[in-house]
């Protein structure tokens, strides 16, 4: 398990257009981009009016968390993609790595093998992101002395 970074207002746009670029090229209508836990840290594009957006997260990484669960019980090492399909709508949840997940909605004006093409590319850029921001935030010293010093005098008195 890796840590999650805190977003910047670059890398959000970074992963803004990273999501945009993916929906022009795959055709698809919707793509998140959501942690372990069904945060949504970036979105874009359309999703069916009575679709929640948060509902759809929670329920992607819920989803995606048991799949994997149940493909490690069945001794497959790797599961690194999940895929619904759906009269109308297709959804295509992918790892980006153990702690994010891209979720693609799409319908039938694209296919799968188009969208999984785009996707395989999107998760990259989108790991390069976040493995930058990983790298380059450091959390340093939350406290002074001076701080801590002052907490035990209001704390003794």
């Amino acid at each position: 398990m890796t840590t999650l970074p805190i977003l910047t207002i670059q890398a959000a746009e970074r992963l803004l257009n990273s999501l945009e670029d993916f929906l022009d090229k795959s055709e698809a209508s919707y793509a998140m981009i959501i942690d372990r836990g069904g945060i949504i840290l970036s979105q874009h594009g359309e999703l069916p009016d009575n679709a929640d957006p948060n509902i759809v997260a929670a329920l992607s990484a819920g989803s995606f968390a048991a799949t994997r669960e149940l493909a490690l019980r069945v001794g497959e090492a790797d599961c690194s993609a999940l895929y619904q399909q759906g009269a109308h709508s297709h959804i295509l949840v992918t790892a980006v790595d153990d702690d994010i997940v891209l979720v693609t909605v799409f319908g039938k004006q694209t296919t799968v093998g188009l969208v999984k093409f785009y996707s395989a590319k999107t998760v990259k850029r989108i790991s390069a992101i976040l493995q930058e921001l990983r790298q380059t935030q450091h959390v340093g010293v939350l406290f002074t002395k001076e701080d801590i010093n002052a907490a035990e005098n209001i704390f003794a008195q």
